[in-house]
């Protein structure tokens, strides 16, 4: 995988704006005195995708429209040849501690004891500074495991080495308890002085849709968060995540200024798209024609759907993902090399519709629409939108007599369909009726229709043994489809040789049993005969051959 080349020589604008400070933060309630819990990539706070449902990163744009000039942005971005997609993740390089992809700590158990303060290289637009004096506080909480063990910081090495010359180091810290993201850019850990150093960092309340003003940066040159953009592999890979929910980071070689959701700039190339652009994969790309692996796939959809964010300057469609050593990079390249640039769509630059209202219920369907009685069907409620954060609660009810449905379903926080089973009982006739589902003041219904089970039909005939001597018996056997109904189910039987293999009438299959047998018998032949024994019950004839041989 190759290494995307240093992007933070672009990253920064000359000019910085002061930063009001955020001491009101450090009213982080007391909690138990055992020390802070550290994980490398750990759970991440739940419901996922972070942040609120409508912020910036987890809206649909499959219907937004495309900017007058995107054909203008793509030709920039392909300059003058094809430029495919990129995996900016993986997981071990294969040399030293380095490695591929963002790496993210997630805390848990966060006291006031394990904040620290970072001295800011662009202390102006940093968080954790008291701006006025210009001083640090104790804001961050950094894992201790940070300082001298690799894989915490972004390239791998540990943060008391030095590297802020070659690489950009960021390091990402989610306090899953408040759902607080914390984000640090060019990190170095200074073992003489004991200190934290960095060249900007970000405080994101994950619980809110808060930007940073215009023209404040973050760890990001864009200044928005980077653990919401990044491709994971919990979510890529769990077979429980059907989609994929939010859109991704990624990289051009050169910016021309900012537009929202962006908030600061890091280059003025003309003819470049500016930080903040988003880009989306045309409808019209089939996907499972890129790559047949479905998880590919899922991050395909999901550029399609939520799409990309230009968040800073680097290699022309790098897509940003965080470091695991499970990804398998023999995947992930060839799917992503299929797509290219072209591909792609610039969106309006700096679309920002209006908040959609609540979710409302959009429909609800029933899956079959018919069923045999004591069959069950699949209903499935969909919402205009993503549900709240306390999820939406639909009522449910039938009025088929012989369906039945929970009283209600509840469509999970951020989600916007759910399923429930709905039973139905065995009927002696046709039973129609309507399923209705309630939500925000708006009713949707679908038809169910119950049916009464087939009947008893008859399935085989066999023989046993199907060759005898003239004079010898063979035992005849009729089964059915299911069990014969209350006082049993007659079948006709028929030889067309009634003198030399002789059967009974009918035979009757017993009330509750699927099959019966009959005794087939012959009297002696001079000669080889072929006898064909038949049943028949509500116009279904089995048949079966009968060799009688003489003596």
């Amino acid at each position: 995988m190759i290494r995307r080349y240093f992007r933070f020589l672009a990253r920064r604008a000359p000019a910085l704006v002061a930063l009001l400070t955020l001491f009101s933060f450090l009213s982080i309630s007391i909690v138990p005195a055992w020390a802070m819990n550290s994980v490398r990539g750990g759970s991440l706070p739940q419901p996922l995708p972070l942040f609120p449902a409508d912020n910036w990163w987890n809206l649909d744009i499959s219907s937004w429209p495309v900017d007058g000039n995107s054909s203008s942005y793509v030709a920039f971005i392909n300059n003058g040849g094809t430029r495919r997609l990129h995996p900016d993740f993986g997981g071990n390089a294969g040399s030293g501690f380095s490695i591929y992809g963002m790496p993210y700590a997630v805390v848990t158990g966060v006291t006031n004891a394990d904040l620290k303060a970072v001295q800011f290289q662009y202390s102006s637009e940093s968080d954790g500074i008291d701006h006025p004096t210009n001083t640090s506080f104790p804001f961050y909480p950094i894992p201790p495991e940070a300082i001298s063990q690799p894989y915490w910081v972004e390239g791998g090495d540990p943060g008391n080495v030095d590297l802020r010359s070659s690489q950009d180091r960021h390091l990402l810290i989610v306090d899953r308890d408040r759902n607080y993201l914390y984000e640090l850019y060019n990190v170095f850990y200074n073992t003489t002085q004991g200190k934290w150093f960095a060249g900007s960092g970000a405080f994101f309340d994950m619980n809110t849709n808060n930007r940073r003003p215009d023209t404040w940066t973050s760890a990001d040159a864009a200044g928005l968060a980077i653990l919401p953009g990044l491709v994971r592999y919990d979510e890529v890979n769990d077979p429980t995540v059907s989609e994929i929910r939010h859109a991704f980071r990624v990289t051009v070689r050169s910016t021309n200024g900012y537009v929202y959701p962006a908030s600061h700039r890091a280059g003025s190339t003309s003819g470049a798209l500016p930080m903040g652009a988003r880009l989306r994969l045309k409808a019209s790309v089939d996907v499972t024609q890129r790559t047949s692996d479905p998880n590919m796939q899922k991050i395909f959809r999901a550029m399609q759907k939520y799409g990309v964010i230009v968040a800073d300057n680097g290699s022309d469609m790098y897509i940003t993902g965080t470091y695991d050593t499970r990804w398998n990079n023999d995947i992930l390249n060839p799917a992503f090399s299929n797509l290219t640039a072209s591909d792609f769509e610039i969106i309006q630059l700096g679309y920002n519709p209006p908040p959609a209202g609540p979710a409302v219920l959009n429909s609800l369907s029933v899956t079959p629409s018919s069923v045999t009685g004591g069959q069950s069907a699949t209903g499935t409620v969909s919402l205009t939108g993503p549900a709240p954060a306390n999820g939406a609660v639909v009522t449910l009810s039938s009025a088929n007599p012989a369906a039945t449905v929970p009283s209600s379903v509840t469509v999970q926080a951020n989600a916007t369909s759910a399923n429930f089973t709905v039973s139905t009982t065995a009927v002696g006739s046709t039973a129609v009726g309507n399923i209705t589902a309630v939500y925000s003041g708006v009713t949707k219904s679908a038809t169910l229709t119950v049916n009464p089970a087939a009947p008893a039909a008859l399935s085989a005939l066999t023989l046993s043994p199907t060759t005898v001597v003239g004079g010898s018996n063979s035992v005849g056997t009729v089964t059915l489809t299911k069990a014969a109904p209350t006082g049993g189910l007659v079948v006709t039987l028929a030889s067309n040789k009634p003198t030399k293999a002789i059967v009974p009438a009918s035979v009757t299959v017993p009330a509750g049993a699927s099959s019966t047998t009959f005794n087939v018998a012959t009297t002696t032949v001079n000669k080889r005969i072929s006898a064909s024994i038949s049943a028949s019950y509500n116009g279904v004839t089995k048949s079966a051959t009968l060799t009688v041989l003489r003596r």
